[in-house]
C-alpha cells in the first residue's frame, strides 16, 4: 500500500535527525581525540554555521547541527568548511582594526621605492619617531611583497615600545599588533593572525576603547595622520583631520601640534594651487614651534609661510636660528635651501642642497630641488649679455642630471617629469622632451590641477622651443576648458591672453585672433568682454557661423 505524503515527510525528518545525531557524536569524538582547535571558539563558529533550518513542504524543523555539515562525508570536508568559516570571521575582525592596512593607503598613490628610502632616512635622523616609522616601513615592505622583512620591522617597533614606554605597552602597540595580524593573514598564518587580533581586542577592552576606531586613542589618530601625509596630496585633508582629533584629547602635545601644523601647511599649499581659499597655517606653525623649539623642520615651514606673506625678514630669522641648531639635518636643510632660492640667492641654496645631498644621496626631493637651482642659474645667465656658452651648457647638463634622478625616483610626481622635459628643451633635446610630455598626456589618473599645469608647460614648450604660437594657444585653451580654478588654469589664462593681445596690438586684422580671445573671455565667465571680441571677429569675417552662434548664446544668456 502506497505511503501517504505525511508518512513520507515524517520518515525524511527522522532520517535527518538520525544523521545529525551521528555527525555530532563523530565531531565530538574527533575534537576530543585530536584536540582540534579552530581559529575561533566553537561558540563563534557555530553561531555562523548552525543554520539548520529544514523546509519540507509545510514542515519546518530547527536542527542544532550546522546545515553545511549535514552533507559532509569526510573529516577533510568538514575541516575545509569550518576553516573557510573561521577565515571569513577573521577577515571581519581584521577590518575592524585601526592600522595601515585599513587606512586606505594605496600603492598607486606613491612611488614605493622612494617612500621606502625616505622612511629609512627618517629612522636614521629622527629617533623619537622610530616607532611610527617602523610600523609604516612594515606596511611598505608588505606592499613590496616582502612580508618577512615587514615582520622584522614590527619586531623593531615592539622593541622601541618596550624600551621607551614600558608602562604603556598595550596603548602604544595597537597599530603594531594590527599590522602583525594583517601580515600574518596575508602569509596564511591564520592562528597567529587571530592571536594578534585577540591582543588588540583585549587591550581595547582594558583601555575602554573599541577596535573599530569609534573611540580611538590620540596616539593612533596621530600615527594615521603621519602615514596619510606620506602617501601624497590627496590625503592631506584627511591627515589634518586626524591630527585635529588627536589634539582634542591632548591639545598641548608637541608631536600632535607639529603634525597638525605640517598637514595644514601642505594642505593649504595644495589647495591654493587648486584655486581654493584656505585658512592660514601661520598660527598653527607658531604654536608648534612654541611647544617644541627644537623642531627645526616645523621652524623652517614657518619661515616659508612668512615668506609667502611677504614677511621674509622675520622668516629668515627662524632659518638662521634653526641652522645653528641642526646644521646637518637634511630634512631641515632642504627647506632652508627652498627659502634662499625663493629669495633669489640661488647659489647659497645650491650649496645647502649639495650638503644635504651628501647626507642623503638618494633623496629624489633633494635632486629635484637642486635641479631647480641649476635651471634658475641658466635663466640668470640668459638674462646677461655675452653669457659664456660652455658655462650655460654645463649648468643645463647639471640640471638635467638632477631632474632625471628625481624623475626616476618620483615617477608619479608630475612636477619632476615636467621639470625634466623643460630642461631637456633648454638643452635642445626636443625629442626627449616631447616623449615625456606625450607620456604624461597618456596618463588617466592625473588630477584636474595637474592636467592644467601639464597643458601650461606643454604650451610653453610649443611657444618658446618649437616656435609655434598657434599650438601654444591651442594647449593653453585646453587648460582653460577645464573649469576648476587652479594655479595652472590661471597661468594658461594669463599666457594665452598675453599672446593674443600682442598680436592684436601689432595690428592684426585676423578674425581668428579676436574670436579666440572671445572664447578665452567666455571660458573665464567674462561675458561682456567676450561679446566685444566676437563682434570684432564677425566684422572681419561676416559669414563665420561659429562666431555668430557664440555671440547669439552670450546675448541670450545675458538677457534671460
Amino acid at each position: 500500500m502506497a505511503q501517504s505524503q505525511a508518512e513520507k515527510e515524517q520518515l525524511i525528518v527522522q532520517q535527518f535527525r538520525f544523521s545529525n545525531c551521528r555527525l555530532l557524536c563523530v565531531f565530538g569524538r574527533l575534537r576530543e581525540k585530536l584536540k582540534f582547535h579552530f581559529l575561533f571558539p566553537v561558540k563563534v563558529v557555530t553561531d555562523h554555521v548552525m543554520v539548520g533550518f529544514y523546509k519540507m513542504g509545510s514542515i519546518t524543523t530547527v536542527s542544532s547541527t550546522p546545515s553545511a555539515l549535514k552533507l559532509m562525508k569526510t573529516s577533510e570536508q568538514r575541516r575545509k568548511i569550518m576553516s573557510t568559516i573561521s577565515k571569513n570571521s577573521l577577515k571581519t575582525s581584521l577590518l575592524q582594526l585601526q592600522c595601515h592596512f585599513t587606512w586606505t593607503l594605496l600603492k598607486q598613490d606613491v612611488d614605493i621605492d622612494d617612500l621606502e628610502e625616505t622612511i629609512v632616512n627618517q629612522i636614521k635622523y629622527f629617533t623619537e619617531s622610530n616607532l611610527t616609522d617602523y610600523n609604516l616601513l612594515s606596511y611598505i615592505c608588505h606592499l613590496k611583497n616582502s612580508n618577512e622583512k615587514a615582520l622584522r620591522n614590527l619586531q623593531k617597533a615592539e622593541e622601541i615600545v618596550q624600551k621607551c614606554h614600558p608602562d604603556e605597552i598595550a596603548r602604544r602597540s595597537l597599530v603594531t599588533w594590527g599590522n602583525y595580524a594583517w601580515i600574518y593573514y596575508h602569509m596564511e598564518r591564520y592562528e597567529e593572525a587571530q592571536t594578534y587580533v585577540s591582543k588588540v581586542e583585549d587591550s581595547c577592552k582594558k583601555l575602554s576603547i573599541t577596535a573599530d576606531g569609534k573611540m580611538q586613542l590620540p596616539e593612533v589618530y596621530a600615527e594615521q595622520g603621519w602615514a596619510l601625509l606620506r602617501f601624497g596630496g590627496k590625503h592631506y585633508e584627511r591627515a589634518k583631520n586626524c591630527f585635529e582629533n588627536a589634539l582634542k584629547d591632548e591639545p598641548d602635545n608637541p608631536d600632535f601640534n607639529a603634525g597638525y601644523a605640517t598637514a595644514l601647511y601642505r594642505w593649504e599649499n595644495l589647495a591654493s594651487r587648486c584655486g581654493e581659499d584656505t585658512s592660514p597655517s601661520t598660527e598653527a606653525l607658531k604654536r608648534a614651534v612654541e611647544l617644541n623649539p627644537e623642531d627645526t623642520c616645523v621652524m623652517a615651514l614657518l619661515a616659508l609661510k612668512l615668506q609667502d606673506l611677504n614677511r621674509a625678514d622675520e622668516g629668515e630669522r627662524y632659518i638662521e636660528e634653526a641652522m645653528q641648531k641642526t646644521p646637518d639635518l637634511p630634512y631641515f636643510l632642504r627647506y632652508a635651501a627652498k627659502f634662499y632660492r625663493r629669495k633669489g640667492e640661488v647659489g647659497k641654496a645650491a650649496k645647502i642642497l649639495e650638503k644635504a645631498l651628501a647626507l642623503t644621496p638618494n633623496s629624489g626631493f633633494l635632486h629635484h630641488q637642486l635641479g631647480i637651482c641649476y635651471r634658475e642659474k641658466v635663466f640668470q645667465l640668459q638674462r646677461t649679455r655675452n653669457a659664456p656658452q660652455d658655462q650655460m651648457e654645463r649648468l643645463i647638463e647639471l640640471a638635467i642630471s638632477h631632474f632625471k634622478f628625481a624623475a626616476d625616483q618620483k615617477k608619479k610626481f608630475i612636477a619632476t617629469q615636467t621639470g625634466l622635459a623643460n630642461v631637456y628643451a633648454l638643452g635642445k633635446r626636443y625629442k626627449e622632451a616631447e616623449k615625456i610630455f606625450q607620456e604624461l598626456f597618456q596618463r588617466n589618473n592625473l588630477l584636474c590641477h595637474e592636467k592644467q599645469e601639464l597643458y601650461y608647460n606643454y604650451g610653453n614648450f610649443q611657444r618658446f622651443h618649437m616656435r609655434s604660437v598657434s599650438k601654444a594657444i591651442e594647449y593653453y585653451i585646453e587648460g582653460l576648458k577645464m573649469k576648476e580654478e587652479s594655479f595652472g588654469r590661471n597661468k594658461c589664462s594669463e599666457a594665452v591672453q598675453r599672446l593674443l593681445r600682442q598680436k592684436i596690438e601689432r595690428g592684426s586684422r585676423n578674425a581668428t585672433d579676436f574670436g579666440t580671445l572671445g572664447l578665452v573671455h567666455k571660458l573665464n565667465g567674462e561675458k561682456q568682454k567676450a561679446i566685444e571680441c566676437y563682434e570684432k571677429a564677425i566684422a572681419l569675417d561676416h559669414n563665420n557661423e561659429e562666431y555668430q552662434n557664440a555671440l547669439f548664446e552670450l546675448r541670450l544668456s545675458i538677457s534671460s
